[in-house]
């Protein structure tokens, strides 16, 4: 079998093009055939009011892109130089080697790909910003 398995939880909901799907009762295992299409868990997806941070509000605009509600074409700068941004800040090399990845997945039009990518910074996002409080 090819494409994408999800294994969904009971209950738990998947954005799939745009269509929201909620799994029963049992755990489940979904094959999306389609390439490319655009899949994003609910439970990782960030709400706007919690894009309050540098990360995640770069994750925000490609969870956008990848739901369909923001146009690649119009996103893809935004993203680029939020990552830009990051980079000036994130210097090391774990770091570094993710905004790479991201980048090159916005370039290439992969928004599921960067959102993974850019999500991996969370944990280091929430470290730096705890150790800057008083």
């Amino acid at each position: 079998m090819t494409g994408l398995v999800l294994k969904l939880g009971p209950h738990e909901r998947v954005l799939i093009n745009g269509a929201v799907i909620e799994n029963g009762d049992r755990r489940s295992r979904l094959a999306v055939m389609t390439p490319n299409a655009r899949i994003l868990r609910l439970r990782d997806a960030i709400h706007p009011d919690q894009a309050n941070t540098p990360v995640r509000r770069v994750c925000y605009v490609a969870q956008l892109v990848l739901s369909g509600d923001a146009e690649p074409e119009s996103a893809r700068p935004q993203l680029l130089r939020g990552i830009e941004q990051l980079s000036q800040v994130l210097t090391d090399h774990d770091s570094r080697t993710q905004l790479a990845i991201a980048s090159r997945a916005i370039l290439e039009e992969q928004p599921y790909q960067a959102l993974k990518a850019l999500r991996l910074l969370l944990p280091r996002e929430e470290r730096l910003l705890a150790a800057a409080r008083p």
